[in-house]
């Protein structure tokens, strides 16, 4: 294969471009209709979304070169590693937990609501272990990595969180009675409003779509999720539907006076790919290296990021409880100043 012809299948691939080629070329535009037609329609939009993004930010000297090199640099990294490994998480489940659901919620309106819930959960469940596990954490932290938020962060994923979130979503949605047809229709959607609420601000300043700020998760939302700060901490893991957030109490909107900062809690080195991807593995190796006792090497690999075996603690739980008993403090201050 000569370097234009592998340039030409990667662009098709990133733009998402082959299905509507190939309908174009076959004149059959009744597949439109169907699920593979959907996930054809909906597949360029992202994609030249982060282009438009990208362009309109340069023009108006609002891009920065690290808001997106180390995600564009991971998208890299994880086509070059996805080209020697796929795997079939997805179809593995199915096979393996379908058989027990007591039920099949099938291709309605009904059960495309009902569906929608399952999966919601199973998004959450996958989303909250993924904060609250560390060895999780050391998968999903290259998505928190970056410093800014564009659609380019779509992009920055380690290659083996997808296998670990299509585990975990796939089978809880085959236990409770999703079936197969109507768990892919829910993932197309899904996976296309999961990369639409990371639009920057430049393009979207607010953020919150109007009234759909009421009742879906939007990319103000999701700017909360991605920040470092705080108040903000472990909050919004939903996708579309931010139900079970409020269901748990990690539902929360942008506050006013607490402007976000993006990326994660500890200092990541500038324009690091290396860092980004594989930092937090090695700071887990130090502290599992270092850890005395089988016992507490095992609960460094469980127990939720910034979790020290000295009691001497920096979780996101501890940092919200020093941040509240001090704002307790600064109120009863305030009061007997009054």
């Amino acid at each position: 294969m000569d370097i234009l012809t592998w340039l030409h299948r990667q662009l098709s691939d990133f733009f998402g471009l082959e299905p509507l080629l190939k309908l174009f070329a076959a004149g059959d535009y009744r597949a439109l209709l169907s699920v593979e037609g959907f996930a054809g329609l909906l597949a360029p939009i992202i994609p030249l979304l982060l282009i438009f993004e990208l362009l309109r930010g340069v023009l108006l000297r609002r891009t920065r070169r690290e808001d997106y090199q180390v995600p564009l640099l991971v998208m890299v990294l994880n086509r070059f590693i996805g080209s020697f490994l796929t795997i079939a998480m997805v179809g593995f489940c199915i096979g393996l937990f379908n058989r027990f659901a007591p039920f099949q919620a099938g291709l309605t309106w009904y059960g495309l609501l009902y569906g929608y819930l399952v999966w919601e959960l199973a998004h959450f469940v996958y989303h909250f272990l993924a904060h609250k596990v560390r060895l999780l954490w050391c998968l999903h932290s290259t998505h928190h990595a970056p410093v800014a938020m564009n659609l380019s962060v779509n992009y920055a994923h380690i290659f083996l969180e997808a296998p670990y979130a299509d585990f975990v979503r796939t089978s809880i949605c085959m236990l409770l009675g999703v079936s197969p047809p109507l768990l892919v229709l829910i993932m197309i959607i899904d996976g296309f409003w999961g990369q639409l609420i990371h639009l920057g601000e430049h393009v979207l300043p607010e953020g919150k779509l109007g009234a759909l700020h009421r009742v879906l998760l939007t990319p103000s939302h999701h700017r909360v999720h991605h920040a470092r700060n705080v108040l903000y901490m472990d909050t919004n893991f939903c996708n579309l539907l931010p139900i079970w957030d409020r269901v748990f109490g990690t539902y929360m909107e942008a506050q006013k006076q607490v402007r976000i900062e993006y990326g994660i809690t500890r200092p990541v080195k500038r324009f690091s790919v290396i860092d980004a991807y594989l930092g937090e593995f090695w700071l887990l190796g130090r502290d599992v290296w270092r850890a005395p006792g089988l016992h507490n090497k095992l609960l460094y690999l469980v127990m939720p990021p910034g979790w020290s075996h000295d009691g001497d603690h920096h979780t996101a739980k501890a940092a919200k409880a020093a941040l509240q008993a001090e704002q307790g403090t600064a109120v009863l201050v305030v009061e007997k100043q009054a």
